[in-house]
This record gives structure tokens, sequence and C-alpha cells, in this order.
């Protein structure tokens, strides 16, 4: 025992080590796309990032990032906090392995003899090693995402139900089961995840102390859900949002002062935790005692909650929901800014309501008092428009149209239950579950958005070189989902019980978040990331997969260690291609540009800038820079979406390091929540020509009754008189500025005259025309390059390019001259000599499509201003810009994007015929390649269809401009043909 023990031991650290220098050796040093440069930020200055937060994985990110020796290294630090985690998933993966084939194998109280202990080590070793080397569980080993540990807590808190199931009848065997309670609370505070695993852990506790029947197992099912529900909408929103009606009684019928009602509470709270600890002490009862430890080491664990109301309250740069009051922290808590999908039972997409139900006030902190700002609306639709299992639910016209390529339907009809279950199947369990459990134990095909599964070898042969190439198409010849498939038949064989709650496992971790999400049919990215702890449970039966080898080895090895050792050498082929196959595209050890990307942007703006931003991969990695290494903290980066929220305005009103608060007139009264959330366009026939933006900014500021209109029962709303604006300009103090050109000086209006092209005016337009009224042009206005043209608000026409950012500018630029706008001294002085493009011209450094839109904006603006140069005279220049293009973003590691047919006609104009002739081809033959490739994979590669159609098309006009009629011909044909098969 004391021999198998150390071994044990021993094994899983060696185990955990081979994982940790794995993941160490392929970490990002700094922050990538998507929530991580939040994460860090956050993590590095503990401030409050989206809801419903994460606490404990920003106080433990804190932790790490102390180690940095400089502000530089933060990233990598809290980086290395997920490939720990990850590891220590490995580790704990490990040691359930080999408790369950243990299980099988040796009864109770045997000798662990030398052929099954090398059977249980090499099965741990293999399922264990197999799970590091899948596809989702790497890729969240590597960046600051809570994933990582989420499955950490998921593995833990699975192997401690399995350590509790070996002692119970020892002494204090139930201290297993309070440190699990502790492990959920904790989990809390890092993802939801982990609670999923609850019934499974249910059905542990279940058999090993009832005797299983049908009806016992339908009750300790219906226990765990409701466990699961009461932890999920009980405990996590449902105890704070208690307190908040407790505090708003205490402070507005009581009149008490505020937080009075919260003492109350918790006061009470803990007394009745007490109270019932130390009744059940005196009655005997152990379950009630365990009970309610549990519960309070559950909500001990979620303490770490209390973080957010406290750095709220602090008002940090980064504060979103400005949770700092309870009932602020509620709305935080339930993620109430991103509405809500129907579940079980609910409306379709085409579903109109017949009625509005008004719900619990909404109130907010006053003066003296919480002040009630309405209350909380939602839509009653008829029973007819109901369904049970609605999948086909979303009613924006873009998923009307994605819902389209999975199920056949039509805008005016209402989609039957077959069609709902149709798409339930085809889409959010197939598409959206099992082609990412194909991608971790089959093979993917690229990383393409919407890739599908590599079933058996890579068959590059007459594939594009795109999709050839990628490093990311992996072949793993089926290998780890034989083995996989295998283990879970052979322990339904030896120990169902065991193979049941496995199973339970990997159906809630996977099949059931995926029918809990309800996935509409466009997605930003790929989120095979949420199915990681399905894909844990699957590498268990990887693991007794080599139990099972080894059985059916019998009768050809009679010897029970070399069967062992046959069954671990033939199934670490799992892991092995999994390892190997994956390595190049997981390796992320070099690669900086999601941060190089954050900072040209930021070096595209004049100093004490506002810089609007559209999203997350727009701004996440601009936090980064400005929070952690203190990059242009002048600039004040602003997310559009949120401007639409009081608390963002408010933040953006204060100061925030070197950047001054915003110059805007309109009070909080004008834009809280509920006010001014949407201006409608109600035209006044005497202001039809125009109006004043500053008077009108004004008018609204006053709630003046010229804007003012009826719309439904009592409720009145400011309008937009006219879609025409007009804002006079001081010529004079423009000039002094010099932010304009010296040749555009002369042109400089004296009155800006636009057309809002829009029919409603949300609160973020409001502020920004405020913006734009009030700053007296001291306050540069950018918008970054790949924001909406929606939200430009008809200003467009004024926008000039300084580099991946555009000014507005008092000079009204020609739309039809696509240059005209450039600033080209500054733009030159931005592009060439501020930006950096770290390692793109490497070919053994792996990039993504997440990096390669961001390297086809910067082409693009290249070869603006390469033609801006060529347009003014200095070819010189112009072919220095275009040569330093193709340095720091070669076409050898940088594909071609749709961007890059602009630069056929420059390389002409300047005399490069030759190498203008040899870049339209590579053009043409790559594009040809990928519309065979993508119209044969079908309509999920719309838009992969349409670069290309867009490349060839450009690539056309670049042959018609350089003389080459013939060849502009041949290709007109062949787009023709394949514009027949995309309208087909």
């Amino acid at each position: 025992m004391t021999d198998y023990r150390k071994i044990n031991n021993l094994v899983g650290w060696v185990v955990f080590l081979i994982a940790t220098t794995v993941y160490v050796l392929t970490l990002e040093p700094t922050a990538s796309y998507w929530d991580a440069g939040e994460f860090i930020a956050c993590s590095y200055k503990l401030l409050v990032p989206h809801p419903p937060g994460a606490p404990f994985y920003l106080l433990v990110g804190r932790l790490f990032s102390m180690f940095a020796s400089d502000v530089t290294q933060v990233a990598w630090w809290v980086n290395l906090l997920s490939a720990l985690c990850s590891s220590l998933t490995v580790l704990f993966l490990f040691w359930s392995i080999t408790i369950l084939a243990r299980r099988i194998l040796i009864k109770e109280g045997e000798v662990v003899g030398t052929g099954n202990l090398l059977l249980i080590m090499g099965s741990g070793a293999v399922g264990a090693l197999a799970y590091t080397f899948t596809d989702s569980a790497w890729f969240s080993a590597v960046e600051a995402e809570v994933y990582a540990m989420s499955s950490f807590f998921t593995a833990i808190v699975f192997w401690a139900m399995l350590r509790w199931e070996n002692k119970v009848g020892q002494a204090l065997s139930d201290k297993w089961l309070i440190l699990i309670a502790y492990l959920i609370g904790l989990s809390i505070g890092a993802h939801l995840l982990n609670l999923v695993a609850i019934p499974a852990l249910a059905f542990i506790y279940y058999f090993r102390l009832y005797k299983p029947t049908l009806w016992g197992g339908v009750v300790a099912f219906l226990i765990s859900a409701i466990i699961v529900v009461a932890i999920l909408w009980g405990i996590i929103p449902g105890l704070p949002t208690l307190a908040g009606n407790v505090e708003v009684f205490f402070v507005n019928s009581l009149g008490l002062p505020f937080g009075s009602g919260i003492i109350v509470f918790v006061v009470l709270l803990v007394g009745a935790i007490v109270w019932g600890i130390r009744y059940s002490i005196v009655k005997g009862n152990r379950i009630l005692n365990t009970g309610i430890l549990c519960f309070a080491f559950i909500l001990i664990g979620y303490s770490s909650y209390m973080i957010i109301p406290i750095r709220s309250g602090y008002n940090p740069t980064i504060d979103e929901n400005d949770p700092q009051d309870i009932l602020s922290f509620v709305a935080y808590l339930k993620r109430e800014q991103y509405g809500d999908r129907p579940l079980l039972y609910g409306p379709q997409f085409n579903a109109q309501p017949v009625d509005q139900e008004e719900g619990a006030p909404r109130y907010v902190k006053g003066e003296n008092k919480y002040v009630a700002t309405g209350k909380k609306l939602s839509y009653v639709y008829a029973s007819k428009d109901k369904t049970l299992l609605p999948r086909i639910y979303s009613d924006k016209k873009q998923d009307l149209d994605e819902y389209k390529k999975w199920v056949n339907i039509q805008e005016g009809q209402m989609p039957t239950f077959g069609q709902n279950l149709s798409f339930l199947f085809r889409y959010q369990l197939g598409h959206m579950y099992f082609r990412y459990f194909g991608w971790n134990f089959i093979g993917r095909e690229g990383d393409v958005q919407n890739s599908g599964v590599l079933w058996l070898n890579k068959n590059t042969g007459d594939l594009p070189a795109k999709v050839a190439n990628n490093k990311a198409r992996n072949a793993f010849f089926m290998l780890p989902l034989l083995v996989g498939i295998l283990g879970l038949i052979y322990q339904i064989r030896k120990k169902d019980q065991d193979a049941f709650v496995v199973g339970l496992l990997f159906f809630f971790t996977g099949i059931a978040i995926a029918l809990y999400l309800n996935q509409p049919p466009l997605e930003p990215r790929e989120r095979d990331y949420t199915f990681a702890g399905s894909f844990y449970a699957f590498s268990i039966w990887i693991g007794l997969g080599v139990l099972g080898l080894a059985d059916l080895l019998k009768t050809v090895l009679k010897n029970n260690t070399a069967r062992a050792g046959v069954a671990t050498a033939v199934c670490l082929a799992a892991p092995v291609i999994l390892a190997a196959e994956g390595w190049d595209d997981h390796d992320r050890s070099d690669r900086y540009h999601s941060v190089d990307s954050a900072k040209n942007l930021l070096d595209s703006c004049a100093p004490n800038a506002i810089l609007f931003t559209n999203g997350d991969n727009d701004t996440f990695p601009l936090w980064y820079a400005q929070e952690v290494e203190g990059f242009r903290t002048d600039v004040r980066v602003a997310v559009l979406s949120y401007l639409n929220t009081d608390w963002y305005i408010d933040q953006m009103r204060r100061q925030a390091y070197e950047s001054d608060p915003w110059p805007v007139i309109l009070e909080k009264e004008n834009y809280q929540q509920g006010t001014n959330d949407y201006l409608p366009y109600a035209e006044k026939p005497q202001v039809a020509a125009g109006i004043d933006l500053k008077q009108f900014i004004s008018l609204v500021k006053q709630n003046h009754p010229a804007l003012q209109a009826q719309y439904g029962s009592g409720t009145t709303l400011l309008t937009f008189p006219t879609k025409n604006f007009f804002l006079n300009v001081d010529k004079e103090h423009v000039q002094k500025l010099g932010f304009v050109p010296a040749e555009k000086q002369a042109s400089i209006t004296d009155r800006m005259q636009w057309r809002v092209n829009q029919s409603l005016l949300e609160k973020k337009h409001l502020i920004i025309l405020d913006l734009l009224a009030n700053s007296n042009w001291e306050r540069p206005i950018y918008f970054s390059t790949t924001v909406n043209s929606a939200d430009f608000m008809g200003l467009s026409e004024y926008f000039q390019l300084e580099g991946l950012a555009q000014r507005i500018v008092p000079v009204r630029f020609s739309q039809e001259e696509e240059i005209s706008n450039i600033h080209k001294e500054q733009m030159y002085e931005n592009m060439m000599k501020k930006y950096n493009f770290r390692n793109f011209d490497r070919a053994d450094i792996y990039y993504d499509d997440n990096y390669y839109r961001f390297t086809a904006n910067a082409r693009d603006k290249f070869a603006k201003l390469a033609a801006a140069y060529l347009a003014s005279g200095d070819n010189v220049r112009a072919k220095e810009i275009i040569d330093h293009c193709f340095t720091v973003l070669p076409f050898e590691t940088v594909p071609y994007d749709y961007y890059t047919p602009n630069f056929i006609p420059l390389l002409a104009e300047l005399g490069e015929e030759e190498r203008a002739q040899a870049l339209m081809e590579g053009i043409v033959k790559s594009s040809q390649e990928n519309l065979d490739y993508y119209f044969e994979k079908g309509s999920l590669f719309e838009m992969e269809i349409q670069t290309n159609m867009l490349m060839m098309q450009q690539t056309i006009a670049a042959a018609q401009e350089m003389g080459m009629q013939e060849r502009a011909m041949q290709l007109q044909q062949t787009f023709v043909q394949y514009l027949q098969r995309m309208r087909r």
C-alpha cells in the first residue's frame, strides 16, 4: 500500500511536470486577443471586468503578477496562472483515473502486483497526457482566461469526491464533502461551469451509501438538480437580491442610513447558520450538520465576490457596470446587460409580443435613499407563438439568414417543433459540440471559422496552400477516439456504476451545456473552450483504454507485466500524436501582435485624444497596454457599445491617468438609465434645413418641450427634429492648433454640415455629438478604422486618416477620391516610424484569422499611404512604404487578403510591372484555389467565399488599370462563373 501510494504520487507529479513544461514552453508572452487583455489588466490592478466577473481568478492573478520583474512581464506571469491551473488539472485527472482503474483491477484488501501497478500507472499517464495535448485544453492553458481555472476546479472536485468514497466509514470522512463545498464556492469566483459536475458527484454519493434502484436514481438526480439550481439561482444572485430588498426596505421605508439593511441581513444570515450548526450538534443530526457546514463553506468560497463592490467603490479606470452598491451588484451578477435566452419554453424568432408585463422596480442609489427609475418590462407572447425547446428564437436579421443554412424556414412562417429539434441536433449539438469533440480526439481541418473534423489523414495534395499549410490542420487518425471508446466499453463491462458517473460528467459538462446555452447560429468566434470539462471526462476513458487493450491481449500475452507494458506503449500513441500534431498551432511563445496592434492603434492618435472602438478585440488589448504597460495613457479609449450606459459615461467624465475628463455639457439627469436611451426622428419643418449642433445639445440638456413628443400612453421622449446638422467653426483657432495638414489649411470650413443617416439616435450618438459640439477642437476625436460605419452618423466625409484611426476635422473630403482625406506626413510618421509588427516575417510562428484581420487592416493603410504619396509625385517615398509593408508583412507568412490587390496598380505605376504582374498572378491562383475549395465546403464558409470573390474583382480592376485587357477579360469570365456558383 505504501509503495503504491508513493509510486502513484511520483508518477502523478512527473505527469504534472511534463504538462507544466509543455505549457510554459508554449505560453503566450503577452496578452492575447479576446478577453485576455482585460483579465490581465484587471488582475494586475484588481479592476472590475465584464459581468459576472471572476474575482477569485483576479485575486490569484494579482499574486502571480507580483512576481513580474517589470510591467512587460506581467502578462507572462498571469498567463502562467492558466498554465499551472491546467497542469494541476492534468495531475488530478491522473489521480482520478488511477483510482477508477485500481477499483476495476484490484479487490479491496488485495496487494497491487507489478503488472497491475504498471497498468494502473499507464492508464493514468495515457489519459492525463491525452488531455494535456487536447486542442481545447491546450488553447486555454497558454493564455489568461478563466477556463483553465474552471477545469482545475472540476478536476479537483471530482478527485475529492472519489477520495471521499474511499474514506466513507472512517472518522471525519465528511470533511471531504465540506472541502468540496468550499471548492465549489471558490469556483464561482472563476466560472460557473464547475457547477454542472454536481450530478456526477451526487451519484458517487448515492452509489456509495445506498443500494441502487431506478427510483432511487431518479431521486438522486432530482436532488442534484435542486442543489445546482439552489446554487445557480438561489445563492449566487438570490442571496444578494434578498439583501438588496432588505436594504431598500430599511433605507426607504425605515429611513435608516445606507448599508443598514445589508448589516442586518448579514447578521441574520450568520446567526441562522450558527444556530443551525448548534441545533444539528444538539440533536446529533449528522446529515443536517454536514449540509449546513457545506452551505457555510460555499458562502465562504463565494465571498471572493466581495472584492467586486469593494474595488468598484474606489472608481477604478476599468469598472464595468459600476457595481459598488448592492443593487447594481445584483444586476452585475445577473448579467442583465446581456439579456435572456429562452431555455425550455418560450417564443420563436418571428413571435410578436401581445403585451408587456411590469416586473420589480429598478432602483439606483440617490442622495438619501434608493430612487426608483421605472420597472423591469418583459414582453408577453401568445401561447400559439411559443414552443417547447425554442431553439430558433433570435429575431436578428443576420441570425435569420444563418438559421436558413441549417433549417428550411421562412420569415413569415412559425417554425415547427421538428424544425427546432433539427436546429438543436444539427447546429447546437452537431456543429457546436460534436464538431469540437472531433477537433480534440479525431482531427481538425483548420482554423478558419466553422472548420470541420478531419477524419483520417491530412490529404494536402489537392488543397489550396492556405488550407494545406495551415498549422491548425491536425490529423489524429482517430486514435484518441478509438482508445477512448475502448476504455468506455471496458468500464461499462467491468464497473458499470463508475461508467455511469463518468458518463454523467461527460454529458453535463458537454451536451447539457450546449442545451443550456441555446446558442444562436452566428458566433463571433469558436466556442470549444466551453466544453473542456466534457473532453476531460472523455480523457478518463482514454486512460481506461489501456486496461481495455490489456484485457484484449490476454489471449496473446499471458505475462501481466509484458501485457501492461505493451498496452501502455500502444495507447501512448494517442497523446503522442496529439502532441506532435498540435504543437505548432498551440505554440504562442513568440507572438506579440495582439499588443503591437493595440500600441499601433494608440500611436495613431494625437495627445489627449478620445478614441472610439468597436468591441473586444478592438479594446481589450488597448486596456492591457494602458493599464499594465502604461502606454499612451493620455488617450481615452471609449467602447461604443458601453456608451449606451450611464455608468460608462460617468467614467468618461472623470480624470484617468493623463487623460482629461470629457468636455461634455450633458449632466447625469440627461443620460441616466431610462432617460434618452434613444431619440427617435420626428421632423419639424421649421428646422428641416438644419439645426445648430450646439443648440440641439443645449435643448437636450434643458429637456426642452420643443424636442418632446408623445409615444404611447403617458410616454414622453425627446426627439431630434431634423437629420441635417451644422457646426460653426473658428477657422483661425483650428489653424493655430495645426492638426490639419498645410496643403488642406485653405479647405478648413466655416461651417460643418452633414446629414445623420439613421432614424434613431442612441445615447452613444448623443454623447459623441455633445463632444463634437463642445470640445472646441482642442480634444482630438478619433474613430478606429474597424468601427462600424453605422456609428459615424454621416460624419465620415470629415474623417482625416492618420493611421489605424481617423480623426474628425473641419475639412470636407471628397468621397469619390479615396485618398483625399489622408494626412500624409502624420500617417507616415505613425506607420513607418512608430508601428511595430514583430515576428510576422517568421514562418515558424503560428497566427490565426484574428491576427490576419489586423494585418489586412494595416496593409490597407500602407496601400492608401503609398497611393497618396504617388499621387503627390513622391515616387521614392511611395516605393519605400510598399517595400516596408512587404518586409514587415511578407506574403510568405501573411496570406493574401482583400486589400492586397490595391498594391498591383501602385507597383505598375512605379515602373515595377514584373513585380506587379507576379503579385497579380499569385493573388489569382490563391483566390481561385480557395474558391474551388470553399464552394465545395458549402455556405458555412460564405465569408471566405466573399473575401476571395472580392480579391478576384479587385484584381480584375487592377489588370484593367495596367492595360492588360486580354488578361482582365479572362479573369472576368472566370469571375462570372464563380458568381453563378455563388448565387446557386
